[in-house]
């Protein structure tokens, strides 16, 4: 991996994306090589939840790399989308694991979408969040008229995307774009904090609920109906079985996460 760095803690995979001197923009080898191993992170039994963070204080990540597809066509364009959202952004979106976006500086284009691809997200006092893309005569690509409507409404997503305008992380958490805002310093701790939260819970219900949930935005599904037959399954696993168990006993479960 030459574009991002690995570390487990407390069964928390960070991944970092490494690309310090172009502002952890995302190229196509490190959308490949996250693609890699958040597919390893999902079979890891050692891995419950994964952070994604940039290196260095100035960018989460700063966007796509233009370089790389600036002389495109129409039909490259599509297909560079199509395969993002395969590899990438609806991956961290439908991982069986709490994916939680650490926001330090540059959120921008791609950088957002990948934020807001994870299942939650903090970011500190210093963050900038924007999609710039119609700047550069084209438009979100990797999910952002989605899910920054999904998240802010649709009258602030319209609002960022046709002005191009970056927003403050105050402004973002009044909107809904983040969780959390901290001090820089406090950035990894707080994404960690939350992930240990995660952590005391049963990974299969976990996974059924983050499911539920996304199943709402999906086009002809129910999520209700989604919810009614996902509740249901749990009551055939061995973590509601320990969960109930130990609740009756007045003692905290140790799930084994089937």
């Amino acid at each position: 991996m030459e574009n991002i760095k690995q570390e487990i803690l407390d069964h928390t995979l960070i991944i970092t994306i490494n690309r310090e001197k172009q502002l952890n923009a995302l190229n196509s080898a490190t959308i490949l090589e996250l693609s890699t191993a958040l597919d390893e992170a999902a079979n890891n039994a050692e891995v419950k939840s994964i952070i994604l963070i940039g290196a260095g204080e100035k960018a989460f990540v700063a966007g796509a790399d233009i370089k790389e597809f600036a002389h495109f066509s129409a039909a490259e364009g599509a297909e560079l989308s199509a395969k993002g959202h395969e590899l990438l952004f609806n991956k961290v979106e439908n991982m069986n694991k709490p994916v939680i976006a650490a926001v330090r500086g540059y959120a921008l284009g791609g950088g957002l979408e990948l934020a807001m691809s994870a299942h939650v997200r903090v970011a500190s006092d210093d963050a900038k969040l924007g999609l710039p893309e119609v700047g550069l005569g084209v438009i979100p690509g990797y999910g952002g008229t989605q899910r920054l409507a999904q998240l802010v409404g649709k009258g602030k997503a319209m609002e960022m995307i046709i002005t191009a305008d970056m927003i403050d992380a105050k402004d973002a958490h009044q909107w809904g774009l983040v969780n959390h805002v901290v001090e820089p310093e406090k950035l990894l701790e707080k994404a960690l904090s939350i992930a240990k939260r995660t952590q005391r819970n049963s990974p299969v219900a976990i996974n059924a609920a983050m499911k539920s949930v996304l199943a709402n935005y999906e086009d002809g599904v129910n999520g209700m109906q989604e919810e009614i037959k996902a509740f249901g399954r749990c009551f055939g696993t061995e973590d509601f079985k320990e969960g109930t168990q130990a609740f009756m006993e007045k003692r905290k479960p140790q799930f084994p996460g089937k």
